[in-house]
């Protein structure tokens, strides 16, 4: 359903309608487009602030996400049983430190927060995922 992004940092300029449009596109190709989902873009202080306090870990870091559904392995969607439920949960960027460890390893910032190389990941496992599961059907039914 919808898709928030918020930018709560100043410390790197943020091209939001890149990331949105990639957010989306891989909302769609992993068949979550009907489920709420959070981005919220924040600065070292901040997301250093949320690993000390949900990972015991006193540092910044890239990423952090917050389930809303518990108890999940990892592949399986959520089964909701009411409207409230259709939700992802949110995940935090590390803005800052995300452009800090792409100057380190000289990559392109803004590609890597849009994801482009992570989206080129994703469809080519999905590929792989697809004619994989594709062929054994195509042997025993054809």
């Amino acid at each position: 359903m919808s898709l928030l992004i918020r930018n709560l940092q100043r410390a790197i300029p943020i091209r939001r309608v890149p990331l949105r449009k990639n957010i989306e596109q891989l909302r769609r190709i992993l068949g979550v487009q009907q489920f709420d989902l959070g981005v919220i873009c924040v600065n070292n202080r901040h997301i250093q602030l949320l690993n000390r306090n949900y990972r015991w870990k006193n540092s910044p870091t890239d990423v952090l996400s917050f389930p809303f559904h518990e108890n999940l392995t990892a592949g399986e969607l959520p089964q909701p049983c009411a409207r409230g439920d259709y939700n992802l949960g949110d995940i935090f960027l590390g803005v800052e430190h995300i452009y800090q460890e792409c100057e380190e390893n000289k990559e392109d910032f803004y590609s890597i927060l849009t994801m482009y190389e992570k989206e080129a990941q994703i469809l080519l496992e999905l590929n792989r995922l697809s004619d994989t599961n594709l062929q054994p059907l195509t042997k025993h039914h054809f």
